[in-house]
């Protein structure tokens, strides 16, 4: 993961760096560093790819919940 597609994954889901950084469990600064540096660790892909997977799975359960209401409803 590069730095550029951390900044577009904040774009694309209105994060700011603060509030990635908390779904983390990171400061602030600590992450303005890492994308500075632009040297993103292995370990901090993956929790962002884990976070992306999360929001996408969020959407779908909503989605799901959705049909299931619509169904309940006829």
């Amino acid at each position: 993961m590069t730095a550029q597609e951390i900044k577009d994954f904040c774009k694309e889901n209105n994060f700011t760096y603060k509030d990635l950084a908390q779904k983390l469990g990171w400061s602030e600064p600590s992450l303005r560093a890492t994308i500075a540096s632009g040297k993103i660790s292995e370990q901090t892909s993956a929790a962002i790819n884990l976070l992306k997977e999360t929001i996408e799975l969020k959407k779908q359960l909503k989605d799901w919940e959705t049909i299931k209401s619509i169904f309940k409803n006829i």
